[in-house]
């Protein structure tokens, strides 16, 4: 079964141990280079995904990534960046990890053939029948992940797989397939590597998507971003004053009357409200 994976085939290449550094760097780079050709193949199912998940949303649903190893943690670590950059609840987006939170800082490895686990944590978060599930597998195999789909099926959810390899079992299970493939790593079967950059730029595709479609974007800046320090207050004031035209002392003025709540400010900004 696993044999016929790409992701775990060995590629037909130098011994990379007989490499000099330079060269060992640049071949890694040159594996790199594939992905987002890769990943360009799949860009018609990566928009279709984004509008269902946008639908599901303006209907009351949220959207959960889940997948074990990096992967899952890919989908944690996408998951946690919206709240700060897009202003949105923790609730609407969450990073579904495969063994539980300790699996995102230590491997355990074995909790990706526990079939149960991604349901019993969907079932812990109330995942519903409004929902999009994302499950998230370089060799689309994981049990875990494929549970939780067919979980989100049975409910009457909707089922995403993305995947490092065309035609997996995650694939069949899902009612949405992304599939980027990668083929076989610099290091046999060692997916953090291709498959995880291909993983990560597709999950940045879907949730940066998913919010700019939500009006969360405006003039290609995030509007809605929580300037919680030094670095972030000074782009809230670029950004208010771009998008409002006026100039930064101006904007510096509104954000001290919002108390630099930007989510405030463009609501009422782009509802035609006094600020």
């Amino acid at each position: 079964m696993y044999e016929r994976l790409q992701t775990e085939k060995k590629s037909d290449d130098v011994k990379i141990e007989e490499l000099s550094t330079y060269e060992m760097v640049k071949k890694i780079n040159s594996f790199d280079k594939t992905v987002a050709y890769s990943v360009e193949k799949s860009l018609k199912s990566i928009a279709t995904l984004v509008d269902v998940i946008v639908e599901k949303i303006k209907n009351g649903g949220r959207l959960f990534y889940i997948g074990a190893g990096s992967s899952g943690r890919l989908g944690v670590l996408d998951a946690a960046e919206c709240p700060p950059t897009y202003g949105v609840s923790p609730e609407l987006v969450q990073g579904v990890m495969i063994g539980g939170d300790c699996a995102l800082r230590f491997a355990v490895e074995a909790a990706e053939d526990d079939a149960e686990d991604g349901i019993s944590q969907l079932k812990e978060r109330n995942f519903c029948a409004k929902d999009v599930c994302v499950g998230i597998s370089a060799s689309g195999c994981a049990r875990s992940v494929c549970g939780a789909l067919e979980y989100a099926n049975a409910i009457g959810a909707v089922s995403a797989a993305l995947v490092c390899n065309l035609n997996s079992k995650l694939s069949e299970v899902a009612q949405y397939a992304v599939e980027i493939d990668v083929g076989p790593e610099v290091i046999m079967g060692s997916t953090r590597m291709k498959s995880g950059t291909a993983q990560k730029m597709v999950l940045n595709m879907l949730s940066t998507s998913v919010m700019v479609k939500l009006g969360r974007v405006k003039d290609n800046m995030m509007i809605y971003m929580r300037p919680t320090n030094m670095k972030l207050r000074e782009r809230a004031v670029r950004i208010v004053s771009d998008v409002m035209n006026v100039s930064e002392r101006q904007a510096r003025m509104v954000l001290a009357k919002h108390s630099y709540d930007l989510g405030e400010i463009f609501d009422q900004y782009l509802n035609n409200t006094s600020i």
